[in-house]
Order: C-alpha cells, then sequence, then structure tokens
C-alpha cells in the first residue's frame, strides 16, 4: 500500500514537471537554470570566506 502511494506521488510529480515545462528539453533548460544559480550562490559564499 505504502508503495503504491510513493509510486503514485513520484508519477504525479513527474507529471507535473513535465506538463509545466512543455517538453523535456524545456525541463533540461529549467534543469540547467537552476544549477547555474546554485553555482553563483556558492560563488557567493566563498568570496564571503
Amino acid at each position: 500500500m505504502l508503495r503504491k502511494l510513493i509510486a503514485a506521488t513520484f508519477f504525479i510529480g513527474l507529471l507535473a514537471a513535465l506538463t509545466g515545462c512543455n517538453t523535456v528539453q524545456g525541463l533540461g533548460k529549467d534543469i540547467e537554470k537552476a544549477g547555474e544559480k546554485t553555482q553563483e550562490a556558492a560563488d557567493a559564499v566563498r568570496k564571503k570566506l
């Protein structure tokens, strides 16, 4: 029961992510942007130290 609930939650989240980006390519761009922002934040923290 719990395994089915976890799987359903995962697939609903995946579907929402793909729908929000319209395409897998759009999802890739979103992930790339998030990575760039994370890198910028890490660089800013590194400069403060």
